[in-house]
């Protein structure tokens, strides 16, 4: 008994020091992404594990096994990423920019309109915010952008400029990335269009579907095509002080960007 007990112990010490792994990880990494790799791997090394023989009055062996640890672990990360109903403000749409009735799409007009100045809205960039905004938690949601060739999505600072020229970086309180042509960037500025270098995707060709994943505790905005699961890019270091929105830009005349509703990515 004393024997098992003292493995117990050092199998305790392995899982505890996992677990502050696994937590250091996914505020790097952040996401589902993360949560099914991890699964995967848990399989991987599942067959590693040794179950202890201990007596009845001793707690059950499960408890003391990484494997089931780690992925009680993951479950309860996967319930703590919120898949928010997304829809936008129109008071704070440029006013070139045509927003659906459900106010889940918009595009650009290229017409300007004369509409009334609340203070929220955008006169230099075409853009929109979500009526949602989030001080805290981690959550996702789901942009389709199939067919338009010039985009930006993210989230933005409450606080961002909203009249002048400005450009759209963390500096400026945007984390966004965005299409020109065939190509993704982040970083742009009003009067020059992308500043940042071209990121090519790790495979496979412009998303038709991004998902955008926002981390607020931990400072960390991370975009996925939602089609193959591939990361494109993940803005991590940020200080999230006030309420942050989830950010939309397009400049095509034809195809509406959408924001799609459904349930939660499987792992």
């Amino acid at each position: 008994m004393e024997k098992n007990l003292l493995k117990i112990q050092e199998n305790i010490r392995i899982i505890q020091e996992e677990i502050s792994k696994l937590k250091e990880q996914m505020d790097q990494k952040d996401g589902v992404i993360f949560l099914k790799e991890e699964a995967h791997r848990n399989r991987r090394i599942s067959d590693d594990v040794q179950e202890l023989s201990v007596t009845d009055e001793a707690l059950p062996v499960e408890k003391f096994d990484c494997f089931y640890l780690l992925n009680t672990v993951l479950r309860e990360t996967l319930d703590a990423i919120n898949r928010v109903s997304v829809t936008l403000d129109v008071e704070t749409a440029h006013p070139e920019l045509e927003v659906s009735e459900d106010r889940k799409s918009v595009r650009c007009t290229g017409s300007w309109r004369n509409l009334p100045d609340t203070g929220k809205r955008f006169t230099d960039w075409e853009c929109v915010l979500g009526s949602e905004g989030f001080t805290s938690g981690r959550h996702y949601w789901e942009v389709e952008v199939t067919g338009i060739r010039f985009w930006c999505l993210g989230v933005a600072a409450e606080s961002v400029e909203r009249k002048r020229l400005f450009s759209l970086s963390p500096e400026t309180g945007f984390c966004v990335i965005g299409r020109v042509g065939d190509v993704l960037h982040r970083d742009y500025d009003v009067s020059c269009g992308p500043t940042s270098p071209e990121f090519r995707l790790p495979a496979g060709p412009i998303p038709g579907r991004v998902r955008v994943y926002l981390s607020y505790e931990s400072g960390t905005v991370s975009f996925y095509n939602a089609e193959t699961k591939s990361h494109l890019h993940t803005f991590t270091g940020n200080k999230f002080t006030g309420k942050l929105y989830p950010f939309f830009a397009t400049w095509d005349k034809i195809q509406w960007l959408r924001i799609c509703s459904g349930s939660a990515p499987g792992l």
